[in-house]
C-alpha cells in the first residue's frame, strides 16, 4: 500500500454511521466515506481508508471551504446523516444514507446528496472503489453517464451522478459549482441495481426517514436522557440484520484498542453474549420484534435442519457460518499504524462458559415479554442447562477472550449460576417439565463455590479468578444479574476496591494484569466503555444516586458529537476500538433507565 500519512486518517470518534440493516458505512466529519463493506456487514471492504490511506478506497465529497466550521448531525430520530460546512462564503450540507429497501435482498445503495443552503461553493468528488480490502485490482470505466468499478472475482459497482463524471487513476472524479438552493446527487450500488433506472432519490430519502422515525417511535423510554437513549437504540438497530435477525458486536474491524498496538480485532460478527445483552436492551425499551427475531436466528444455531441439537459456539457470522478463521491484512498500515489488521476472529472456537448465562437470560426475557418458548425450544434449553451442570467447574478463557492461560473465572462461574437460575424460573412460570432438584442443587453448588472460592478475606473483595488476587470489571455484573444485593457489605467493599484500582474519572478498565500478561498480548488497553456504564448502575443500585448521576453525565460527554460510542476510551476520553459498539450502547440504555427511575423517586423498576 502507499506510504502512510497518518494525518489523513480521521479519529475513530470523528465518524457517523449509516446503514440499511444489511451493511453499514462510516462517514467522517470531512465528508468522506472511509469505511464501507459491501454488500454485507462482513463482506470485503470497498472503502477502507480508515485503516490505511485513501488508496485503500474512499468516497470523498466536500466543498472548497477550507476555513469552514464542520459539524455532523443525524436528521432527528433517524440514521440519516448530515455533514455541514459553515463559512462566510457559504453554508453547505451533505446528506448520506443507505436507503431501506423494499426487500431484505435489496443490495445496499449509498446515496449522497449535497445542497448549498446559503451562498455558493465549488465541490470536489472522488470515488475510489477498491475491492476485497484493497487487495484486488479494481478498474474504473465510463458507461454512458455513470462509472463502473470492476475487479476479477468481485461484484461490480456503479456510480451514477447528475454531475459530469471523469476517470482519474481508476477513480471517478468530478468538480462542480452550485448556487444557493441547488443540489447534486451521487448514488453508488450494484452495477445492475434496477433502482438506478428510477428517479426516486427523494422518495428513497422520505421512505427511509419514515422507517427510522416509525421504528424509534415505538420506544417506551420517556426519561430525562431520551435523546441519548434513542440514539443508542438506533445504533443497536443499525447493527441488526433485517434478513437473519442476528445482531453485530460492532460495524468495523481492525480499529485499535491500544494506539499503535496489536489489539485489533474483527467485530462484524454475532457474539452470543453481546447479542443476548442487546435483547435485554431492546426488551427494556419495548422493541419486542427485534428480540423475537434474534431468538429465531438463535434457534438455527442450537439445532440443525432436522431439529437435532448442535454445539453452541461463542460467535457466528450473521448468516450462521461457524468457521471464521483469522487473517492478517499485512498490506494495510492500520489506523494510526496499529498492526496487524485482522479479519475473521480466532475466538470462534474458544471455550467461554459465560455464554450460557447470557443466552438463558435472553431466553427468559423473551418468554416474559415476547413469544413463549416452543416445545422444541424448551428441549434445547434443557440440553444447554444440562451441559452447564456438567461443565461449570471447568476452566475457560473468560468473558474477555483471554489468549493466555485458562482459569476458573468468576464471571464465567457467575453466568453459569444465571443459566441455572433463569432456567428454573422459566420452568416454574411456564409449568415446563424440568429436573428441578438437580438444577437447584447445581445452582446452590455454584452459589456456594463463588462465595467460598472467589472471596478474598485478606483483601476484602472478590477476585477475578480462583487463586488470583486481581479485580475485574465484569464483577460489576454481580448485582445487575441479581446474584448479590447491591448493598451487601461484601459487594460494597468489592465496589470500593474496583473504584480504587480500575476506575479513572468514571472510566473503568476491564483489568490491570499487565505484569501477569494474563491476556497473552503485549501492551495495555483503554478503559472499557460498557464497564463504565455498569459502574454507574452499580452506584445507583447501591443508593449512591448523586455520585452515579455525576459519573453518568461525565460519560455522556465522552460520546462523539453524534452520541455514538466505540468500545473503549483512551486517557483523554477519546475513542478506541471498533465502533459503534453494541455492548456500550446497551449498557448506556440500562444505566439511564435505572438511574432515571431513582432520580424520579420511583421504587419499582423494570424486572428481568
Amino acid at each position: 500500500m502507499a506510504e502512510h500519512h497518518p494525518e489523513r486518517q480521521s479519529p475513530i470518534d470523528a465518524h457517523g454511521i449509516i446503514g440499511d440493516l444489511r451493511s453499514a458505512a462510516l462517514v467522517n466529519d470531512k465528508g468522506s466515506v472511509d469505511f464501507f463493506c459491501w454488500p454485507e456487514f462482513d463482506s470485503p471492504s470497498i472503502f477502507c481508508s480508515l485503516l490505511d490511506t485513501p488508496e485503500a478506497g474512499i468516497f470523498q465529497l466536500a466543498p472548497d471551504l477550507p476555513d469552514a466550521r464542520r459539524e455532523q448531525i443525524y436528521l432527528p430520530d433517524t440514521n440519516v446523516l448530515q455533514t455541514r460546512w459553515l463559512s462566510e462564503q457559504a453554508v453547505v450540507e451533505i446528506t448520506d444514507l443507505l436507503p431501506i429497501g423494499d426487500s431484505v435482498d435489496d443490495l445496499p445503495l449509498l446515496m449522497r446528496r449535497v445542497r448549498v443552503v446559503s451562498g455558493e461553493a465549488t465541490f470536489h468528488m472522488r470515488c475510489a472503489v477498491r475491492h476485497d480490502y484493497a487487495r484486488a485490482n479494481t478498474r474504473a470505466q465510463m458507461d454512458e453517464q455513470s462509472v463502473i468499478f470492476s475487479a476479477e472475482g468481485q461484484p461490480s459497482l456503479r456510480l451514477l451522478a447528475d454531475q459530469a463524471l471523469h476517470i482519474d487513476g481508476e477513480s471517478a472524479v468530478a468538480s462542480f459549482s452550485l448556487q444557493q438552493n441547488q443540489h447534486a446527487e451521487f448514488v453508488l450500488g450494484g452495477a445492475d441495481d434496477p433502482r438506478f433506472k428510477d428517479d426516486g432519490a427523494k422518495m428513497c430519502l422520505e421512505r427511509t426517514l419514515k422507517f427510522w422515525r416509525d421504528w424509534i417511535g415505538q420506544s417506551n423510554y420517556r426519561g430525562r436522557w431520551r435523546e441519548m437513549v434513542n440514539r443508542s437504540a438506533l445504533a443497536l438497530k443499525l447493527l441488526t440484520s433485517r434478513k437473519h435477525g442476528a445482531i453485530l458486536a460492532a460495524a468495523t474491524f481492525g480499529l485499535p484498542e491500544t494506539p499503535g498496538g496489536e489489539r485489533n480485532w474483527d467485530y462484524r460478527y454475532t457474539w452470543i453474549r453481546d447479542a443476548s445483552f442487546t435483547v435485554y436492551a431492546f426488551m427494556r425499551l419495548g422493541f419486542v420484534d427485534e428480540a423475537n427475531a434474534y431468538m429465531g436466528w438463535l434457534r438455527g444455531r442450537v439445532s440443525d435442519c432436522h431439529g437435532h441439537s448442535t454445539k453452541l459456539n461463542i460467535l457466528y457470522a450473521i448468516d450462521g457460518r461457524q468457521q471464521l478463521p483469522e487473517t492478517e491484512l499485512s498490506h494495510l498500515c492500520g489506523h494510526g499504524d496499529a498492526q496487524p489488521v485482522r479479519i475473521g476472529n480466532g475466538a470462534y472456537d474458544q471455550i467461554q462458559l459465560d455464554i450460557f448465562g447470557e443466552l438463558m437470560d435472553a431466553v427468559y426475557l423473551v418468554n416474559k415479554y415476547g413469544d413463549a418458548i416452543s416445545h422444541q425450544g424448551w428441549k434445547h434449553v434443557r440440553e444447554v442447562v444440562d451441559q452447564v451442570c456438567e461443565t461449570w467447574q471447568t476452566t475457560d478463557v473468560g468473558i474477555w477472550e483471554m489468549r493466555g492461560e485458562q482459569h476458573h473465572f468468576l464471571h464465567s462461574r457467575l453466568m453459569c449460576w444465571v443459566a441455572l437460575d433463569r432456567a428454573i424460573r422459566l420452568a416454574s412460570k411456564r409449568s415446563l417439565p424440568a429436573p428441578f432438584a438437580q438444577w437447584d442443587q447445581t445452582r446452590q453448588a455454584i452459589y456456594a463455590d463463588i462465595w467460598d472460592n472467589f472471596w478474598d478475606e485478606e483483601r476484602g473483595h472478590f477476585v477475578q479468578y480462583k487463586g488470583g488476587t486481581a479485580l475485574d470489571g465484569s464483577m460489576l455484573l454481580m448485582p445487575l444479574v441479581r446474584f448479590v444485593s447491591a448493598k451487601d457489605p461484601r459487594w460494597l467493599s468489592t465496589l470500593e476496591a474496583i473504584e480504587k484500582t480500575l476506575v479513572r474519572d468514571g472510566m473503568v478498565y476491564r483489568y490491570r494484569n499487565d505484569d501477569a500478561n494474563i491476556d497473552g498480548l503485549t501492551g495495555t488497553e483503554g478503559a472499557f466503555a460498557a464497564c463504565s456504564f455498569w459502574y454507574v448502575e452499580c452506584l445507583a443500585r447501591a443508593g449512591q444516586v448523586e455520585k452515579a448521576h455525576l459519573e453518568f453525565e461525565q460519560l455522556l460527554r465522552y460520546a462523539n458529537p453524534l452520541g455514538l460510542y466505540a468500545e473503549e476510551f483512551d486517557s483523554h476520553g477519546r475513542h478506541l476500538g471498533n465502533t459503534p459498539q453494541a455492548l456500550t450502547h446497551l449498557a448506556l440504555i440500562s444505566a439511564a433507565s435505572f438511574l432515571d427511575r431513582r432520580l424520579s423517586g420511583e421504587k419499582g423498576e423494570w424486572q428481568p
